[in-house]
């Protein structure tokens, strides 16, 4: 990885390997989520709470997100996936403020839209396939202190026909952004190299146990003891490991200056994927621990990794966010979890505290 050194404007690449999406273990849950088409490229979405008592859905980073550039559908054209052009957040899950969440009610259903142009290249034009899928961490009604739950929600499929002339005059959510360079210096940069050090260590584990530990604490956040997974989960814990025992060298950009705007309340660190970019926000520094002692807590070095684990420069596909928290990525499927980055840094975490 590199720091230090000066990021060239790159025009967004496609992530390679793509993959379909798959399916959460499926529970009850109150939330239901319809897709529906606007014009061209718009998507009304209509998420109703059908349970008897109100929610504080967790809006930051979900597709509830009105703030940032975060992927709220998947689209598929026939043969594979359509690389997703925006961010990725990790979120402080302690002290989170109020716009951090959307109050819905019992009953209730509330609309919002967005552009997927915006976020993917359309241009082609064509037949595309929508879907968003994911858990949502709640609060109960009247707080914004997180259950230690979370809700599925599994929308429809919504097949569609894209002008790709119209749709490639869509202005793209993270163009014209300046960026900045040689700002991982000083205490910054001092923070970086000791947070680097324990990605790579606790990565380098995590993947020697991927590939011959404990087969039960592999499925406890992987669901599934299969062969081929543990030597994918492996891989690519070894790719980021590898990664962050660089600082000058290597195939990500990591940064301490916030060129997108993206480092929002309760917002600790996104990468661009389609740039392998990674920024540690400002709460990165003042609100985490170096390494922490408690199982499932966020620190800064398992933040670094799990910000790896999105770049596909590291390993490719890139992970996405399906799920945060323990709780939520517990709830996934295994081809889910083994795409989830939240998940690599939370069995990084409970191998080196002995969770």
């Amino acid at each position: 990885m590199k720091f230090l050194t000066h990021l060239a404007w790159a025009t967004f690449a496609s992530l390679a390997n793509c993959h379909s999406i798959g399916h959460l273990n499926k529970r009850d849950t109150p939330l239901s989520i319809e897709l529906q088409m606007e014009g061209n490229t718009m998507v009304k979405a209509f998420l109703t709470n059908t349970g008897d008592v109100g929610l504080n859905l967790l809006k930051k980073g979900t597709i509830l997100d009105d703030s940032a550039p975060v992927e709220k559908v998947e689209v598929n054209s026939p043969s594979a996936r359509i690389p997703f052009n925006g961010i990725r957040l990790r979120l402080l899950t302690d002290g989170l403020a109020e716009d951090a969440f959307q109050f819905v009610d019992a009953g209730e259903t509330i609309e919002f839209d967005f552009d997927i142009a915006s976020l993917h290249d359309l241009s082609s034009g064509g037949a595309f396939s929508l879907r968003s899928y994911g858990a949502i961490p709640y609060a109960e009604a009247g707080s914004t202190s997180l259950s230690g739950l979370a809700l599925d929600f599994d929308s429809n499929v919504l097949d569609i026909e894209v002008d790709g002339l119209e749709a490639s005059r869509v202005p793209r959510a993270l163009q014209g952004r300046a960026v900045l360079a040689r700002d991982c210096t000083g205490s910054l940069g001092n923070t970086m190299r000791s947070s680097f050090d324990i990605c790579s260590q606790m990565a380098d584990y995590a993947s020697e146990q991927a590939t011959s530990g404990s087969a039960d604490k592999f499925e406890e956040y992987f669901k599934t003891t299969n062969s081929r997974t543990r030597q994918v989960v492996a891989d690519r814990l070894s790719a980021v490991s590898e990664e962050c025992s660089s600082y000058v060298s290597g195939n990500t950009e990591y940064h301490c200056t916030d060129s997108y705007q993206a480092c929002q309340s309760n917002v600790l660190a996104y990468t661009v994927p389609s740039l392998d970019y990674i920024v540690s926000c400002p709460l990165f520094f003042d609100a985490l621990p170096l390494q922490s002692t408690q199982c499932h807590g966020q620190d800064q070095a398992t933040t670094v990794l799990h910000e790896m684990t999105h770049a596909p420069g590291v390993y490719s596909p890139g992970t996405d966010d399906n799920a945060y928290g323990y709780d939520a990525a517990m709830r996934l499927n295994s081809r889910d979890a083994v795409l989830n980055a939240d998940t690599y840094a939370l069995y990084a975490n409970a191998l080196d505290l002995g969770c």
